[in-house]
């Protein structure tokens, strides 16, 4: 029973640390970003390959360079190899629109999978799930145009928020 509900709270984590990737992109949160994987930990997205050090200045940019960013991450399945090492699959969609020439925003929206290494080591609030290993795939691409801008809609007045910079005032550390 103990190494069942070990492995539950170990999945919970990899789960949170799954999460907070994707939510850390999209409001251009370089620190917990960061805190996903391991310095030292190898990143393949095909664009980039090397240590996830090197990495996170290089996709932080990219985020930085999209005006409207959206990643959704589910699917996922871990399997432990022991205490301290598992791997996992998930699949993610990503959509990220820019301002066109005309003033429109436009975009991609992208479908693939992320295969993933984890390792538990100690780090600074004690032992920790982050990412060792990550090769990203591609599965498809679609091209979105003429997005939404960030004001509401008068006929249907969703608040929408404008994620420029690092720091916005609706982001709330988790």
């Amino acid at each position: 029973m103990d190494q069942a509900l070990q492995e539950l709270l170990d999945r919970r984590q990899i789960e949170d640390v799954v999460a907070r990737y994707a939510r850390t992109l999209d409001w251009l949160d370089d620190d917990g970003q960061a805190s996903c994987y391991w310095p030292d930990a190898e990143i393949d997205y095909g664009f980039f390959k090397g240590k996830a050090a090197d990495f996170l200045p290089v996709v932080m940019d990219i985020e930085r360079g999209s005006d409207r960013r959206w990643h959704m991450l589910g699917g996922l399945i871990v399997k432990f190899h022991s205490e301290t090492t598992a791997s996992s699959e998930c699949y993610g969609i990503f959509a990220g629109a820019r301002r066109q020439e005309d003033g429109s925003l436009a975009g991609n929206l992208y479908g693939g999978r992320y295969l993933d290494e984890w390792e538990k080591r100690a780090g600074e609030q004690g032992d920790e799930w982050r990412i060792s290993n990550r090769l990203y795939l591609v599965d498809w691409q679609s091209d979105l145009v003429n997005q939404p801008d960030f004001t509401p809609n008068p006929d249907f007045p969703l608040p929408t928020a404008q994620i420029a910079e690092s720091g916005h005032p609706l982001y709330r550390p988790m």
